[in-house]
């Protein structure tokens, strides 16, 4: 899975929902929980939806907020107020 990207977040309570929404959204992904953190793979995409984590957590969310638990990530960054999205450039 050479174009696969991945997101790793720390495994706390304010990450459950957070993660339950991108594997909601991103049924190809596989979704890893270790004993400090979650790790999310998925191949060429993985989309994080603003609008799927607020109606999980049930208040406004900034995907700003990502930040603050991230551990980290792999592929290019295209992000937007509604959307966080790693993929791979395409030559």
């Amino acid at each position: 899975m050479s174009d696969a990207v991945f997101i790793a977040f720390q495994a706390n309570d304010e990450t459950r929902s957070i993660v339950e929404a991108i594997g909601a959204d991103n049924p190809q992904a596989s979704i890893v929980h270790y004993p400090a953190m979650v790790k999310i793979d998925a191949p060429g995409r993985l989309v994080v939806r603003r609008e799927s984590i607020e109606n999980l957590i049930g208040r406004a969310f900034d995907l700003r907020e990502l930040q603050v638990n991230l551990i980290s990530l792999s592929g290019n960054i295209d992000e937007s107020d509604d959307e966080f999205v790693l993929h791979w450039n395409q030559s």
